[in-house]
């Protein structure tokens, strides 16, 4: 029977990146038992859920997103007792956990594409996608088309054993599953999915969940960046023609039958496939991540291709995050910060109003509707990586590739050095590597992430940015989350649940937006964010009875807006 989905609407999630986040053994990388150590903390916080990142037996080519064994824990981290112990003492706290489904791709070490890779005969052959290679006019082998890598260069990974080319979206050791075999699914489904659910885990955060259905003819990818080879693929490779087909099936077959949460992160797509995608009738997914927020001022295709932003932008990409919904039975997501992007107070704070940006930030995501999500460290203001820092402190692949490859391309230019100094201005920007830094505990050495030497650098800031210096100060960035999540939920029908309008949209510097109940026209909750470093006057911009409830500033001084203040009214 199919459960009737309703707790995951109105929880807070708070997501946890294992290596990074709390190190029990001096190992100098973070692990379960150290999560466990935290649990007090998290429900303290508001948490309703935890999300954690993949835990499973790998590699670590890209920290964890490359599966080897999906019924095992990774022995850094912890075993398999320990897992289980983490989901029985999330549940004893009244809390829920829910794990990262990576079934895009296995890692190359997977006994699957062990089996796959050493024949084209093997029964397994076929769980993976494989093309013979193409030759060019002077008899060159090529990969089979110009798809790109979303970690550079080409999609395809020429394997001599059987000489033929694997499909690899990501690194080259993360070979794509090859969906359009059933016996592939029927797998998944079980060794990833059922494997876990029926362990007492509460559902899934789901990896790329756009990419399983790929244009079975892969032709060439059209040319949207004319300076490369290799081309995004997301018009044969993202949405594809299968999609709804598979995420019905897998909703009928596993998550349908259990009380389980999905998130599904798709990225970038159409009001119409938003909603194919998370409208309930659909039968698919409970609700899915779009990029619209954490990726203003970037090309879809290129994070280090930016060009900046306007609180327009701003605001016509939460607009857009927070409304697709409306007129439907779908459900939507908040958040601006996980493990793929960097710190937002960097990103849409001030360095110089560190406090005050970090709580208006706090405001903005508390009161907007749809499931909250918060990133480790994000609680404290945990800030980017120092600007002076160099690249070799940067370990993620996505960084380490893309610099490989401008460094190639443009080094021996004469203005190499003023190319890669811009270039590093993004990726002390943009980079992933910002939020993947050890979350900073307390002002002892390594911010109180280990004992020993951490897996990568601690961000220097620590000794003023810890979660030990904020817990008692009740003017600290961390209880003013406590305090808007509990107000979140205190008002629920109008933050949670509440119609979203934006009432200054040409406004450059303020951002002024109404919830208002679905039943009734009042009361309505009044939001306003001053997202500058001047002071503005405050205006009115509807009639009614103004009841502030909640503020980033402790004496507010009602006809002006401070630097980076926000406020909360309830307006009857």
């Amino acid at each position: 029977m199919t459960v009737a989905h309703k707790w995951w609407k109105n929880s807070t999630v708070y997501q946890i990146w294992p290596a990074s986040y709390k190190d029990s053994n001096g190992d100098g990388v973070g692990d379960i038992p150290g999560i466990i150590s935290t649990l007090d903390y998290l429900k303290d916080l508001g948490v309703d859920v935890i999300w954690c990142s993949p835990m499973y037996d790998s590699p670590q080519d890209d920290m964890g997103y490359d599966i080897s064994d999906y019924e095992k824990v990774y022995a850094k981290y912890g075993s398999d007792e320990d897992m289980q112990a983490l989901i029985d003492e999330t549940h004893k706290r009244g809390m829920k956990l829910i794990l990262d489904l990576v079934i895009n791709h296995t890692s190359s070490e997977h006994a699957w594409f062990k089996e796959s890779r050493s024949s084209k005969t093997n029964p397994k052959r076929d769980w993976y996608i494989w093309k013979p290679p193409k030759y060019d006019a002077e008899g060159n082998r090529q990969p089979p088309n110009n798809w790109g890598s979303y970690f550079s260069g080409s999609a395809w990974e020429y394997d001599e054993v059987t000489d033929e080319y694997y499909l690899r979206l990501f690194a080259r050791t993360q070979p794509d599953l090859n969906w359009e075999n059933d016996e592939v699914r029927e797998t998944v489904y079980k060794s990833a999915m059922k494997f876990w659910l029926d362990k007492g885990v509460d559902g899934f955060r789901i990896d790329t969940a756009g990419l399983y259905s790929k244009d079975q003819s892969f032709p060439d990818a059209p040319i949207s960046f004319p300076d490369l080879e290799y081309q995004p693929s997301h018009k044969y490779a993202h949405n594809g023609p299968r999609i709804h087909e598979f995420h019905k099936e897998m909703f009928s077959k596993v998550t349908g039958n259990y009380d389980a949460m999905t998130v599904g992160e798709v990225g970038h797509c159409s009001r119409e496939e938003a909603l194919k995608y998370v409208s309930a009738k659909e039968q698919e997914m409970n609700m899915l991540f779009l990029f619209n927020v954490v990726e203003v001022g970037c090309d879809d295709s290129d994070r280090f291709r930016y060009k900046g932003w306007k609180l327009t932008d701003f605001k016509k990409a939460l607009e857009g995050q927070c409304t697709f919904i409306e007129g439907s039975d779908a459900w939507s997501t908040v958040f601006i910060e996980n493990h793929d992007q960097p710190r937002s107070v960097t990103r849409f704070g001030s360095t110089k109003y560190r406090n005050e940006s970090a709580k208006l930030l706090s405001l903005l995501q508390t009161t907007l509707t749809g499931t909250l999500f918060i990133y480790q460290g994000q609680e404290i203001a945990m800030e980017n990586l120092p600007r002076d820092w160099s690249v070799e402190e940067y370990k993620d692949i996505n960084t380490i590739n893309y610099f490989k490859e401008f460094k190639n391309k443009y080094g021996n230019d004469a203005d190499y050095k003023e190319k890669e100094e811009k270039l590093m201005d993004v990726v002390n920007l943009m980079a992933r590597d910002h939020s993947r830094s050890p979350v900073q505990w307390d002002s002892s050495a390594h911010g109180g992430f280990t004992t020993g030497t951490p897996w990568t650098k601690v961000n220097d800031n620590y000794p003023t940015v810890n979660v030990a210096s904020q817990i008692q100060d009740p003017n600290s960035i961390l209880n003013f989350w406590k305090k808007s999540v509990q107000i979140r939920k205190r008002y629920q029908d109008l933050l949670v649940f509440g119609k979203f309008e934006i009432l200054d949209f040409d406004n450059e510097r303020v951002f002024t937006y109404v919830k208002k109940d679905h039943n009734s026209e009042s009361p309505k909750a009044y939001v306003v964010l001053n997202f500058s470093s001047d002071s503005v006057k405050f205006e009115k911009l509807l009639d009614g009875n103004f009841e502030l409830v909640h503020s980033n500033i402790a004496d507010v001084e009602e006809s002006t807006l401070s630097p980076y203040e926000g406020r909360l009214y309830i307006v009857d």
